[in-house]
Parts: C-alpha cells; structure tokens; sequence
C-alpha cells in the first residue's frame, strides 16, 4: 500500500529542494516554511511540473491559519490540498474539493483520545500522525478512525520509514533528502 505510489511523501522547506522535487518522479509533494507572496508562483511550478502540492496552512508566513486563511488557499492558490493541526481549515479544504489532511502531534494518551473526538467531528481523507515513529499507534489509529494515515516527524531511516509503513501508515513524510532519493518512484 502506498500514497500515489510514493512510499515517502517529501516535505520541502527550501526552494533548491522544492526544485530538485520538481525533476523527479515524486507526484505528490508537500510544501512547509513558505511566505503568503510565494504561494501563487510556487504552486504554479508545481502544476506546470504536473506535481500535486500540498500546503501545511500552519506554516505560512504572512497569513492567519484559520478559516478565512483556509478559504483563500482554497479559493486563490488551488493547491491539491492543505495539511493543518486546525480542525477548521481542514473542514474548509474538505468543504472546497481539496484533500484535507489533518496533523496529529500525539504527545501523549490525552492528546490521542482528543484527536478522535476532532477526526469524528471533521472526518479528513487523510491524517498525519506525528511523531512517526510509533507503528502501534498508527495501527490504533487506524483501526479506530478507517481514515488512511501518514507517519510524519522524526522519520530519520529506512528503517523509521518501513516501520511506519508496516504499522500502515499509507505513506511517511519526510524532510531528510537522503529519503527522498532513496524511495523515489520508478517512472
């Protein structure tokens, strides 16, 4: 099982390897640490690359992560979808026909019986379960939700990654360049 084919999801912070991403047989890709001014032309680049780009709204610079920020990324910037901790905008890409993934930080077993209540009341096509290295939890997880799920943080080796998929993760992200190149897909 895999995301679009991709075992590893990559998680672009600077535009050289938001650029080399753009050469290589990734589909899927997910942009962190962008400025509100960048928004437009980036996903531009990545459609004219027939990449899919998926934008964490919480990262943005310049712009309120909430509903109304929500709203104009789905509205005026188009990506293929937003990740968010926010419960609200990830109801609005859902609501504007964009994939919507919500970023789990499951610190502890509070933070995870919370999460349910938020994945009953907002119901994602995607999750984020970080740290990504707790294959148990991601079992959990998606026994209880059925929602596909993605490892994220901390997601350092082959290893991490082939422990978080075993776990059934759909796919894990991942910002460590030496992954990427690892577990590229064959054309």
């Amino acid at each position: 099982m895999a995301f679009f084919g991709q075992e590893i999801v990559p998680a672009v912070r600077k535009m050289r390897d938001f650029e080399w991403l753009l050469e290589s047989h990734y589909e899927y890709i997910i942009m962190l640490d962008t400025h509100i001014s960048q928004l437009k032309s980036i996903v531009a680049y990545a459609k004219q690359s027939e990449k899919k780009l998926l934008l964490h709204a919480d990262l943005i610079c310049g712009l309120k992560g909430d509903e109304y920020g929500a709203q104009f990324i789905c509205e005026e910037i188009r990506p293929a979808g937003i990740i968010s901790t926010r419960s609200s905008v990830v109801t609005t890409a859902k609501k504007k026909g964009l994939l919507a993934v919500q970023r789990l930080f499951l610190l502890d077993s509070l933070a995870l019986e919370t999460s349910y209540q938020i994945l009953g009341k907002n119901n994602p096509d995607y999750i984020e379960v970080l740290p990504g290295i707790m294959p148990n939890i991601i079992k959990e997880v998606y026994d209880k939700t059925r929602i596909p799920i993605f490892a994220g943080g901390l997601i350092r080796t082959s290893e991490d990654v082939q422990a978080a998929l075993d776990g059934g993760a759909l796919a894990a992200t991942s910002s460590a360049k030496h992954l990427w190149k690892q577990f590229q897909p064959t054309p």
